[in-house]
């Protein structure tokens, strides 16, 4: 079912980190799939041309790159604009999954983890605050988790970055209010992806039968979340800023 025009998201152009896989793979098709083109980030190669051959025929790029640290992540974005025209919104959908307790959480872990997730967040909004980066009227969409709100064993970390990039959208659509960008997240339940797969193998067969059944409409689809995406990027949402969208299938309410 199409619920948006096809052509909804002609004439912009739209920086969707992690597309390689997952939820940023499966965001960048969609809107695609609604007319805009797309600079797809990641650190696979492979993958990302993988992907512009799936895309509809336009004018889209890829960009290589690993995404950890702010200063690097806001040149890298500010680059882009510069060389390929100012951005009409972002989807970050990169980083990773960590499932350790917290007596076993190391540094090394916590750089990569914090690094991937909220200090590249703060390199995209850094280079969002500049000019001619992103459009007057434009949006930003953050990938979060219920974990940001919900405790769970050996997610400490992982529901740290995620809480902190909640915080980060509410201060941000503050600073960038004046010229109409809007900034939100979305706090994704468990949605099959590889990254998925990985936490539930791990977890045991038990386990992932008990979590699936905590979400009320059980596991979410890539699709899911990149359909909510596309709804926030998209001038339908033109008066939401600010906010945390759960798409969670029901998890929240138990």
């Amino acid at each position: 079912m199409n619920t948006f025009s096809k052509n909804c998201l002609e004439g912009k152009t739209f920086l969707v980190t992690g597309a390689s896989s997952g939820i940023g793979n499966a965001t960048a098709l969609l809107l695609a799939q609604h007319g805009a083109r797309i600079i797809a980030g990641g650190r696979s190669d492979e993958r990302l041309d993988s992907l512009l051959q799936k895309l509809p025929k336009g004018d889209h790029l890829k960009s290589r790159f690993d995404l950890q640290r702010a200063d690097e992540v806001a040149e890298w974005v500010s680059d882009l604009a510069v060389s390929f025209g100012p951005l009409s919104g972002i989807f970050h959908g990169a980083g990773i999954e960590l499932i350790r307790p917290i007596r076993m959480t190391k540094q090394a872990q916590l750089d990569e983890i914090f690094g991937s997730t909220l200090y590249s967040a703060f390199g995209i909004a850094r280079a969002s605050a500049q000019k001619n980066i992103i459009t007057d009227g434009g949006s930003i969409v953050f990938m979060s988790s219920v974990a940001a709100s919900h405790g769970q064993f050996g997610m400490t970390a992982y529901s740290a970055v995620k809480s902190g990039v909640d915080g980060l959208v509410k201060s941000l659509s503050c600073e960038l209010a004046q010229r109409k960008i809007r900034v939100n997240s979305i706090a994704a339940g468990a949605v099959k992806t590889a990254m998925h797969d990985r936490l539930t193998n791990s977890s045991g067969e038990e386990a992932a039968k008990h979590y699936e059944n905590a979400h009320l409409l059980g596991f979410g689809a890539a699709e899911d979340i990149a359909s909510s995406a596309l709804f926030l990027l998209s001038d339908a949402s033109r008066w939401i800023t600010g906010t945390t969208m759960l798409v969670d299938g029901g998890y929240s309410v138990r």
